[in-house]
């Protein structure tokens, strides 16, 4: 049977408007699970911060290591579970993240002054917001960038550890300089790779693979955010 088309529509033309409506809602996804997930850790902290019983018992015993590791310890199996995993279930896991996080870095409101705090994370939007931007609509190519950031970062976590134990501050400054230029890169980076991932998949129709790939990329994006903003905190914070 011979297939008619209207005159002055293009096939091609149509299904990339659909596949780039598709995206900004998929982008929009992204970073609203972001923006709720940050919500969750700053809320968990600041409560969290106003219990001298509750910060004495996390970071006053031997359960501060558990406070410290549970966090990483959900993003593992985030990540080695998320196929097996349904959309709601990984969902939830993340907020659970998002919520130990909270514990974890609840100390910053004892340690550093409320202004302080509050610009830096104003500092740290407006830097993360540029990244993502930038990494959204650049045309250029940065996958390339990957492999190298991720050796960067591998780099930065053996001279955490290392410091643990030498408590330098010159390797310290070093570490938050050199780290917040890692996760500058790595938001930048993530956004371009969130953004492909979803061109690539997008003519398959699979709502489960979009619901968790808006999760993880979500995931990636409040990891970059965070420790850019606790490095920056670290560098620039006025501390009580």
């Amino acid at each position: 049977m011979n297939q008619y088309q209207l005159p002055g529509i293009n096939p091609v033309d149509s299904r990339s408007a659909q596949i780039d409506v598709g995206l900004k809602a998929h982008m929009n996804k992204v970073y609203g699970l972001m923006s709720a997930a940050m919500l969750i850790t700053g809320l968990v902290a600041f409560f969290a911060s106003t219990s001298q019983a509750l910060m004495q018992v996390m970071f006053g015993t031997p359960l501060q290591w558990i406070v410290m590791l549970a966090p990483l310890g959900v993003v593992i199996l985030l990540s080695a579970r998320i196929n097996k995993m349904s959309a709601s279930a990984a969902q939830t896991t993340f907020w659970i993240f998002s919520g130990l996080m909270g514990l974890s870095i609840s100390y910053i409101f004892l340690a550093y002054a409320s202004i302080s705090i509050f610009q830096t994370f104003l500092v740290t939007a407006i830097a993360f917001a540029s990244l993502s931007i930038y990494g959204y609509t650049t045309k250029k190519d940065i996958s390339g960038w990957g492999s190298f950031l991720i050796m960067g970062l591998i780099g930065i976590i053996g001279a955490m550890i290392i410091n643990i134990f030498l408590a330098s501050p010159g390797l310290q400054f070093a570490i938050s300089v050199i780290g917040v230029l890692i996760f500058a890169g790595l938001t930048a980076y993530d956004t371009q790779r969130i953004k492909n991932d979803y061109i690539q998949m997008a003519s398959h129709g699979d709502t489960q693979w979009l619901a968790k790939s808006s999760i993880m990329g979500a995931l990636s994006l409040y990891l970059n955010f965070l420790n850019m903003f606790l490095l920056l905190l670290s560098l620039f914070g006025q501390r009580e």
